[in-house]
């Protein structure tokens, strides 16, 4: 087979309709446009939102919240999950090894479903209360890694 040869398969290319060209193309005089207004105007681009000069919709509805810019964002992991994969002490970098953080997220361990098994040495940067339960119980201890403190605008 040559590439002068290739074909295409039946109905996979179609052809694109062309409007304007006369009344019983179905498609004549205003082109599907309809008939008067802003957008059956030729120059006329049809903007993402726009509602034909009415208030857009993501300025109609109300805004309320806030998300602080200083929050702390951890990679959550359950205890009884990281006790299936990781032998030994459990840290960030032996997180990282194994593929479940990226290695420079905050890991925060929480109880989830599983048992820790054995006494385990976990570092974190923060454990959640049922989470460093189950490791003291099972004789383990829970070691918080200390995080780098950001620059704050009045140090800047």
């Amino acid at each position: 087979m040559n590439l002068h040869e290739l074909k295409n398969t039946a109905g996979a290319k179609k052809r694109r309709v062309r409007v304007g060209r006369g009344e019983s193309s179905g498609l004549g005089r205003t082109s599907g446009k309809g008939n008067k207004g802003q957008m059956s105007r030729t120059g006329h681009k049809h903007k993402p939102l726009f509602e034909g000069g009415q208030m857009k919709l993501i300025r109609r509805i109300p805004k309320r919240g806030f998300t602080s810019p200083n929050r702390t964002e951890y990679a959550a992991l359950n205890i009884g999950e990281i006790v299936k994969i990781v032998d030994g002490d459990i840290t960030p970098e032996t997180l990282a090894a194994v593929g479940r953080i990226s290695g420079k997220e905050l890991v925060k361990i929480l109880a989830g479903h599983g048992e820790v098994g054995g006494p385990r040495t976990v570092k974190a940067h923060a454990f959640s209360a049922a989470a460093k339960a189950k490791i003291e119980a099972a004789g383990g201890t829970c070691e918080i890694i200390a995080r780098a403190k950001k620059p704050s605008a009045q140090e800047a």
